[in-house]
């Protein structure tokens, strides 16, 4: 799909927008969520659901079991015949950490959906802040995560993750809208596909002329770029003062 710079989008949103793209043309694609479908935007559209006498369903009620979810699609992917995912809160990867670290290790094409990835949270609060996981995650070997900035990120997200044959792909959403970058002035989101990218780069001060190498390097992901993006523009507005 495709998203207008003065749309303000999810990346949870974007992400269903995506699959609810992708999934006429990918058949093998199936999927669901640990009792979070509606929250995590995971649902494929008219797809049916695999059930007791209906098991040409495409999406899968795994009920409220993170690890359970995570250790199925394992089992899924192994067969090499589909690709699964898998939904739930970023808090709860918790509960799903053995099986993710398994799918790492085992080299599987698991996909794995987190949302609600910072603080914006809404109503659930405190107890569904994800602090330290993002870290824990990040350092399992052989595992891709990718926090997309914007909508048109998320849609990139999925095509890197439908892409690696080799190991699973976690996609670290927010449920929170975000503003969807202007790619008319900003590099394309097909950049995410090299891990990380340089998304603006300001000029040096004139007044400043020995002045090479930049002052400040500022580094961001998910719904911290369009911050990042603030800081830096009001930062070299008031360098050049």
């Amino acid at each position: 799909p495709s998203f207008k710079p003065e749309e303000k989008l999810a990346t949870r949103e974007a992400s269903g927008k995506t699959i609810n793209a992708i999934a006429p043309h990918i058949p093998f694609l199936i999927g669901g969520s640990a009792d979070l479908s509606p929250s995590t935007n995971t649902i494929i559209k008219d797809a049916g659901h695999f059930q007791a006498g209906s098991y040409g369903g495409r999406n899968l009620h795994f009920g409220v079991r993170e690890h359970g979810m995570s250790s199925i699609l394992n089992g899924i992917a192994l067969s090499q015949s589909l690709i699964p995912y898998g939904a739930t809160f970023l808090i709860f990867s918790d509960y799903a950490k053995p099986a993710v670290r398994l799918a790492a290790f085992m080299g599987v094409q698991s996909i794995f959906v987190y949302t609600h990835d910072s603080i914006g949270l809404g109503e659930d609060g405190p107890t569904h802040q994800s602090i330290e996981q993002l870290a824990g995650l990040r350092a399992i070997p052989n595992i891709q995560i990718i926090r997309p900035a914007d909508a048109t990120e998320t849609a990139m997200a999925w095509r890197a993750a439908l892409e690696r044959k080799d190991g699973p792909t976690l996609l670290v959403l927010t449920r929170q809208k975000l503003p969807v970058i202007d790619r008319s002035k900003y590099p394309p989101a097909e950049n995410l596909l090299k891990g990380a990218y340089v998304l603006a780069d300001y000029p040096v001060d004139p007044k400043n002329k020995k002045a090479k190498d930049p002052d400040l390097i500022i580094v961001a992901t998910g719904s911290e770029v369009q911050l990042a993006q603030a800081s830096a523009e009001l930062l070299t507005k008031k360098s050049r003062l």
